[in-house]
């Protein structure tokens, strides 16, 4: 078991990893959307949805994955009517066979952002 930490995604703001690879798996943390250079969250759901997934996807990517080999991912959410715009995007993140997925809609996040995503990945 390997933790991975990235600057390139917002650091654990609590006692936990951004991620932990067991053999040639990736189990990453929540992402919310925390621009890990300036802290900083993005106004609106459109905005938040791509810095969430770009933080996703530099986490993956600094463990040794890529998002084609994305297995699963949950979806946090706070608003469902926000689904077809995290959808959009998320859909740009990702190619078919596009990963297993859960999407919930939750009554509140870290820092009150409107997204958190989290995937597992083979490396």
């Amino acid at each position: 078991m390997n933790v991975i930490k990235t600057d390139k995604a917002p650091a654990a703001i609590g006692p936990y990893s951004q991620a932990i690879t067991l053999g040639d798996m990736v189990f990453t943390s929540g992402q919310i959307p925390v621009n890990p250079e300036t802290g900083e969250i993005p106004e609106g759901v459109k905005a938040q949805a791509e810095q969430a997934f770009s933080n996703l996807k530099n986490l993956i990517e600094a463990s040794g994955g890529k998002m084609a080999n994305v297995i699963k991912t949950t979806v946090f959410i706070k608003n469902m009517e926000d689904f077809a715009t995290i959808n959009e995007i998320y859909a740009s993140y990702f190619e078919a066979p596009y990963p297993a997925r859960s999407c919930v809609e939750v009554a509140r996040l870290p820092k009150d952002v409107l997204l958190e995503v989290e995937a597992v990945a083979k490396i």
